[in-house]
């Protein structure tokens, strides 16, 4: 059974999570940590809790979703996993970031890149790869299928949506992936986004104005 744990960090509240299960090992999605006090959280955390991360997941690459993919991969020597469809959304990162007043360490670039569909394993346990552009090129969601919840990075968010004027951003696109890709599954799973709170499938169908 997978466990979830969510951090909310930077600037941007971006949320990151670690999944776990029995076994300790763990996978960490979209690390977000922007200075010393927020890795020292995730670090101390992940300590405490006696886990051993063995994956580090990107959903997708805008500079909130990647600011700590360079400390995880000093701290426990672990490349970002992604689709290769994201990776000049990554390159564009150290370009903007000044301009933003942001502080950004080099991401490492993947060894692996993720399918469009597929599965991530992790101890005793699996993600399903959901493709699931419009917000950015190349975005995936991880659905943990038999826990019933899935990680959903900018796709769909409570009563809203991932914006879509960024450089590799569709509307249309975007729309049809909900629709097409996540309102499939069933109602009761729990959907947790980049930012915000988490909601449900069921919910979001009955109740998002995007979706009407």
């Amino acid at each position: 059974m997978i466990t979830l744990k969510q951090f909310t960090f930077n600037p941007y509240q971006e949320n990151t999570y670690v999944l776990y299960d029995e076994t300790g090992e763990c996978v960490i999605i979209d690390p977000g940590m922007h200075d010393g006090r927020e890795q020292n959280m995730l670090t101390s955390w992940i300590k405490e809790t006696k886990l051993k991360p063995v994956l580090l997941l990107n959903t997708h690459c805008h500079i909130d979703h990647v600011f700590g993919n360079k400390f995880v991969f000093d701290t426990w020597g672990l490349k970002p996993q992604f689709h290769k469809g994201e990776l000049y959304i990554l390159q564009a990162v150290p370009g903007y970031a000044p301009q933003m007043g942001l502080n950004y360490e080099l991401s490492p670039e993947p060894e692996v890149f993720l399918e469009e569909t597929g599965t991530v394993t992790f101890g005793n346990s699996e993600l399903e790869l959901i493709f699931a552009p419009g917000h950015s090129p190349a975005h995936l969601c991880f659905y943990a299928k038999e826990d019933g919840f899935i990680v959903g990075g900018d796709v769909l968010f409570y009563t809203s949506i991932g914006r879509t004027d960024l450089p590799g951003g569709n509307h249309q696109q975007l729309i049809a992936n909900i629709r097409e890709k996540l309102f499939i599954l069933p109602d009761h799973v729990e959907v947790f986004p980049g930012h915000g709170h988490l909601t449900t499938i069921g919910f979001e169908k009955l109740n998002n104005p995007f979706l009407k």
